[in-house]
């Protein structure tokens, strides 16, 4: 572990926050350092503090403790990410003898300088009553490592010396601060406490000094277990971290995690299916850990230290290896799943009847699969929580099997995860899945570089879907994603280059879908061509490259998408973009009509055929939807010149003479055709086989 403190870069942060005290930048700068290391912290968790003097309003000088904001990133920290607490007041609560999570709650949020700052980190108390001016916290891997073993506390100080002090595991609250108080008093020489089960904190005066002994203590760790590693003769476990040739197909990879994603979703008390994202890691580290002779072991024990537990529950699935056939596989994976979720409910019962508050059970669904020859599977209600609980999972199976090589690893008893995991505290960490009518589900939407896909992707991320966007043309593709991804979260955002006429090319794309984000719930083939020729002067090839794209394109994404509606197991949506055309053909226009004619009926036949597994399929038929200048429709592009010649009109005159044509007098634009595209994949009714147009009434085009 290096030092990697620079002063010239923190005299930067120091200039950049021109407003805050040259010690906040400090802390500002060493929470970063230990932020981007994934080795000492994760998502949100480890905290950091320092202790200042502010004038308050009336000016008088108050002593001032800053720390980290709960759940708040270290990797990218601000100012903004720290809450200010009267630091005097705090500090007398280490005279009182107890206080229920609702007194600290209660305390720490009346005492905050700043009502609108972040809920304060779960170790406030233990911040506060040591009197150092700066303190570090983290989950290294190498402490954890250190820890959990029979022998902790004696492996800790034989690794680490005698100025840290060791306390047993105690949930972050009074308690817990006490004593370590306790500790430092008792020995004022100390520079860390290692606590059992947790992590390590280190102290100083200045915020080199805290993070020095951080990266000091941590660094003397890995280098007692990596000679650990070559003096012990118990080394079965990391000496199988190499890597194996044997690696899962990406069509395996694929149908686990659509197969996953299906068997974890559920019905909650008012009926609404809940569905989860899935994230896939194939690195060499998380394969060659797949092979290990301990992998159902190590999935088996328990988390590294009790915050793991809201991420990724306490224990992971183990499935040992991806039978052929899609009915074996949903076979084994449900066997696997219902155990996980007979253990989890055992769990929750033999731990509530010591508890004297009541607690509604959690789900009980697995959140981290370790598959053999794939690597991880987790599985999250966010994308974002899909990939926290994956990078908890990499550290967490490498960590347990540096455990057992050394010594034998001891996870925490479960008593203490129940309490962790149903503490209001900790579930206060977890951002709930955004409310939108869609969330949980992703959707695809094809020929998306156009104005009508953006207005189909933009309704459905404002609905709460994960979207991916797709196109033949890689600029028009890029400048969508970039526009979304500026009005959204971008995690919410993927884009996929793929040619929808090529099965092929549909069937890889596909599979890369479901190994980024689990599978597909909605599909909306919008992906288009027009050509304008009348039928005497329309050329066979032109004719052929149009029904290759408007029906042989939507073939092929809808007949790729059955086999994972299929697996997934909970229904799905298919919203195909067809036309006014359908219903009212126009002159010279024979190539664009008869195509989206039949990938109408197509539609209508997949109604028929696909309601059995509770997929609905259903039409819009848009008229005139121009766009604008930074996202214009390409079919317009493409005719606009020729309508605009045949009536004498400029752009603006064309779009006009569109407005007063309908009945309603409206322009139509790509979002109305994306509200009706939401409309239906809501599930908000039970419909399959209808048609919807979007045209502002034009008679010729009504549905008959």
């Amino acid at each position: 572990m290096k030092n990697l403190f620079n002063a010239i870069n923190a005299d930067e942060i120091i200039q950049k926050y021109p407003s805050i005290s040259k010690d906040f930048a400090l802390r500002i700068y060493t929470s970063r350092l230990i932020g981007n290391d994934s080795n000492l912290v994760l998502h949100g968790g480890g905290n950091t503090s320092v202790k200042l003097k502010v004038k308050n309003i009336l000016g008088d000088l108050m002593d001032i403790l800053f720390i980290k904001g709960s759940g708040k990133d270290l990797i990218d920290i601000t100012p903004k990410d720290f809450v200010g607490l009267d630091l005097n007041f705090i500090r007398r609560l280490s005279n009182v003898e107890s206080l229920t999570d609702e007194n600290i709650d209660n305390i720490l949020l009346t005492h905050k300088i700043d009502a609108y700052s972040p809920d304060p980190s779960v170790e406030t108390l233990l911040h506060a009553f040591l009197p150092h001016k700066f303190i570090d916290h983290t989950h290294a891997d190498s402490i954890l490592v250190l820890t959990n073993q029979k022998d902790g506390e004696n492996i800790v100080i034989e690794a680490l010396g005698k100025k840290i002090a060791v306390m047993p595991y105690s949930r972050s609250g009074l308690p817990l601060a006490k004593r370590a108080l306790e500790l430092y008093e008792l020995n004022q020489d100390i520079e860390a406490i290692v606590i059992l089960n947790h992590g390590i904190f280190t102290f100083g005066d200045e915020a080199e000094t805290s993070y020095f002994r951080m990266i000091h203590y941590i660094d003397k760790a890995e280098k007692y277990i990596e000679k650990k590693l070559y003096t012990s003769i118990k080394q079965t476990g990391i000496a199988e971290l190499k890597p194996h040739e044997e690696k899962a197909s990406d069509i395996a990879s694929a149908r686990v995690a659509q197969t996953i994603r299906g068997l974890c979703a559920y019905k909650d008390h008012d009926g609404k299916m809940i569905r989860f994202y899935a994230e896939t890691r194939s690195s060499k580290d998380a394969i060659a850990v797949s092979f290990s002779s301990k992998a159902n072991e190590i999935c088996l024990t328990g988390v590294l230290t009790p915050d793991h537990v809201i991420r990724t529950k306490n224990r992971f699935v183990y499935v040992d290896d991806i039978p052929e056939t899609d009915e074996e596989l949903k076979s084994k994976l449900i066997q696997l799943i219902d155990e996980y979720i007979e253990n989890y409910h055992r769990y929750f019962k033999n731990n509530i009847e010591s508890q004297k508050n009541e607690f509604q059970e959690l789900d009980p669904y697995p959140r981290v699969f370790l598959v053999k020859s794939l690597g991880i599977i987790t599985i999250g209600l966010t994308r974002k929580d899909a990939r926290i609980a994956a990078d908890i999972a990499e550290h967490s199976l490498r960590v347990k099997l540096l455990a057992d090589s050394i010594g034998e690893y001891d996870p925490i008893d479960e008593s203490h995860i129940f309490d962790m995991e149903y503490w209001v505290f900790q579930q206060k960490k977890i951002i709930k899945a955004n409310s939108g009518m869609l969330k949980g589900k992703v959707a695809l939407v094809t020929g998306a570089g156009g104005a009508i896909g953006y207005g189909i992707a933009d309704r459905l991320l404002a609905a709460g879907a994960i979207v991916v966007i797709s196109d033949i043309n890689k600029d028009y593709l890029k400048n969508v994603q970039k526009i979304l991804s500026e009005k959204y979260d971008s995690r919410l955002v993927e884009s996929i280059l793929f040619d929808v006429t090529d099965f092929s090319a549909v069937e890889k794309a596909f599979i890369e879908i479901s190994k980024r984000v689990g599978g597909i719930d909605i599909l909306v083939p919008n992906a288009g061509l027009a050509h304008v020729a009348k039928i005497e002067d329309l050329e066979f090839s032109k004719l052929n490259h149009t029904i290759e794209v408007n029906l042989i394109g939507t073939f092929n994404v809808i007949k790729g998408v059955i086999p994972i509606f299929r697996r997934q197991g909970t229904g799905g949506n298919i919203v195909l973009i067809s036309s006014k055309n359908v219903f009212d053909p126009g002159a010279a226009f024979g190539a664009y009509s008869v195509s989206k004619a039949a990938a109408h009926q197509l539609a209508k036949i997949a109604a028929l055929e696909l309601a059995e597994l509770g997929v609905r399929v259903n039409m819009i038929n848009p008229d005139a939807v121009f766009g604008n200048n930074e996202i214009s429709s390409k079919l317009w592009d493409l005719i606009g010149p020729d309508r605009m010649k045949a009536r004498g009109l400029d752009p603006d005159g064309l779009k006009e003479y569109y407005r007063q044509r309908n009945l309603l007098k409206i322009s139509v634009q790509p979002e109305h055709v994306g509200n009706v595209v939401v409309f239906f994949a809501s599930d908000g009714t039970p419909t399959t086989g209808a048609t919807f147009p979007v045209d502002g009434g034009v008679p010729s085009a009504f549905p008959r």
